[in-house]
């Protein structure tokens, strides 16, 4: 069975475009919409993704809404913790291959990760 992790120095989810994502404000309460439009920067990357490492520099005090964890999925989606894992795992998959493409890099590592394929040796 997959099991849904965070990949390291993947930063898909850091990808904040609104344009790529409509329907912001049915899930966001005005004020984290504001505060997400805020750190929408150049080609639509966060401004606290640092490029050269990867990764998120504010990671251990990011926002509510860039959380996977139960009881915020169940508030802002109404996803039971039960349903959270494969809710979270097609939800990383559609983000990477918006990002990167379906045949990245990315997708490979994630679905190695998650449990979806073998590990290559």
């Amino acid at each position: 069975m997959a099991t849904w992790q965070c990949v390291k120095q993947c930063g898909a989810c850091c990808h904040l475009d609104p344009e790529y994502r409509p329907n912001l404000h049915e899930y966001l309460t005005p004020e984290e919409l504001e505060l997400y439009l805020s750190m929408v920067g150049d080609g639509g990357w966060c401004i606290n993704y640092d490029y050269d490492r990867r990764e998120c520099r504010i990671y251990p005090d990011r926002p509510r809404f860039c959380r996977v964890e139960p009881d915020v999925f169940k508030d802002m989606y109404s996803i039971d913790s039960e349903d959270l894992n494969d809710f979270a795992i097609e939800c990383c998959q559609q983000q990477i291959e918006g990002v990167y493409g379906d045949r990245s890099l990315e997708m490979l590592r994630f679905n190695q990760t998650v449990g979806y394929i073998a590990k290559l040796d």
